[in-house]
């Protein structure tokens, strides 16, 4: 019989003997008695792998929760959202160890050095900042007493903003990417949620304990700058080397990133019609079955953005190749469906395949159908997964849209050379915003340009 591995990071059950839970004894550091401490390690859809601890202490009653993301992620994130009613306060929020939380119009900042990472609500970021405040308050009572009563005013306005007397904003900056911010309309954009994917600075690389992406870029134009001062014989060999990896599968030794079992990453460099030249990677674990797939641009960022528009009329609409790359939004407006830059990663797939796995990544994600699910919005989601299906089934005509500020996606035009009657391929200049999440603002006050 063959032995099956299952994976390390497992979806989250709703029993509450979770069989992937780790349960070990340790120390309470409140009462210094033996406490417990459970383990899981699982997957947050539309987030990624994580581990959540929690802790607890039957002697003293102390508790606490824990959350270590897997990895540092590319680049930054940045939540900002206005609070307005009670539902606001119950929004969940995946704080790493070094996220910081600021309310403006308190004035209040929380660190990201030495906080725990968590799982919690925008009311539990403030109740936890009250419980810190009041923990020394009877020694300052007792010492600086003038201090103190800074302090309870102080607590009274943030009491003020739980009982919503005014509305506020809460700030989630995370150089590290891992924080998440709920959105409960997704996959509509919320009007009072704004994200911002920026790029880090050298200072916070540093921080991070990561080496600087300015540092790789400077390394890179100076590798540029000899490569072009070689003698010509040193090019040809440098084309032929260039054409040899073009027509060859690399493969190379990876970890399964389910089951950490030893496995294979192939990539291949080609050409896509009409289109340009990516790098696309896959790996396929024997222990434990995972797939993944990812596509890289080989040129870079274009000059400008793009926009596909196309007209879904035929099933044979569903056959069509696209390249979604990670800075590619979707949009759907009848069925009033978007989906930000970053969502399901970079793909080459078909329009069937690329709708199918919005379609399964809503249909598992807790946050939208989990049992504290509002009604309304789990028969609105609901409505939105089998309309999408019939979309896949060619029994509904939609507007399919993509846009990508980085100009590396792709959508295949079925007539070409000649242009296609159903979609429109527009250039667009990118704002001042989109720069920024990819980097460009500050490349350019260096010298550089889009395309180095």
């Amino acid at each position: 019989m063959e032995n099956t591995v299952e994976p390390i990071y497992v979806n989250l059950a709703s029993e509450s003997d979770d069989p992937h839970v780790t349960v070990i004894d340790s120390l309470c550091m409140s009462c210094h008695e033996m406490g417990t401490t459970r383990l899981l390690m699982t997957k947050i859809p539309h987030y990624r792998e994580v581990i959540l601890t929690s802790f607890s202490c039957e002697h003293c009653g102390y508790s606490n929760s824990g959350i270590q993301p897997g990895q540092y992620q590319e680049h930054g994130v940045s939540y900002q959202f206005s609070v307005r009613d009670a539902k606001d306060l119950s929004r969940q929020v995946v704080k790493s160890d070094h996220a910081t939380v600021s309310v403006p119009e308190l004035e209040l900042e929380i660190p990201g050095d030495g906080e725990k990472g968590e799982v919690t609500t925008i009311e539990g970021i403030l109740q936890k900042t009250i419980e810190g405040l009041r923990q020394d308050q009877p020694v300052r009572r007792a010492q600086h007493p003038d201090i103190a009563d800074q302090i309870e005013q102080f607590i009274g306005r943030i009491y003020d903003l739980l009982e919503l007397k005014n509305v506020f904003t809460v700030i989630v900056d995370d150089p590290s990417g891992n924080s998440f911010l709920e959105n409960p309309f997704m996959p509509q954009p919320d009007p009072h949620l704004q994200k911002k994917i920026y790029t880090r600075t050298r200072e916070q690389n540093s921080t991070l304990g990561i080496s600087s992406e300015e540092q790789s870029e400077e390394t890179s134009v100076s590798t540029l700058s000899e490569a072009s001062e070689k003698k010509e014989s040193d090019e040809e060999k440098k084309d032929d080397l260039q054409n040899s990896i073009e027509e060859e599968v690399l493969i190379f030794n990876t970890l399964c990133d389910r089951c950490s079992k030893p496995t294979e990453t192939k990539m291949k460099v080609t050409q896509i019609p009409y289109f340009k030249e990516v790098v696309i990677m896959a790996t396929h674990c024997d222990g434990c079955g995972h797939r993944t797939n990812e596509v890289k641009s080989g040129s870079g960022i274009s000059e400008r953005g793009t926009r596909f528009t196309l007209k879904l009329t035929d099933p044979s609409d569903m056959t069509r190749d696209v390249l979604k790359s990670e800075t590619c939004e979707i949009e759907i407006p009848e069925l009033n469906l978007h989906l930000g830059g970053g969502l399901l990663g970079g793909k080459f797939t078909t329009l069937e395949g690329l709708l199918m796995d919005i379609r399964n990544d809503l249909e598992n994600n807790p946050f939208l159908s989990g049992d504290a699910t509002d009604s309304n919005r789990k028969a609105v989601l609901e409505k939105l997964i089998a309309d999408l299906q019939k979309v896949v089934n060619g029994q509904l005509n939609v507007t399919f849209i993509m846009k990508d500020p980085a100009g590396n996606s792709y959508l295949q035009n079925l007539y070409a050379p000649d242009s296609d009657p159903e979609m429109t391929v527009e250039d667009y200049e990118r704002t001042f915003e989109e720069n920024e999440s990819l980097g460009l603002n500050d490349m350019k006050t260096e010298g550089y340009t889009a395309d180095s």
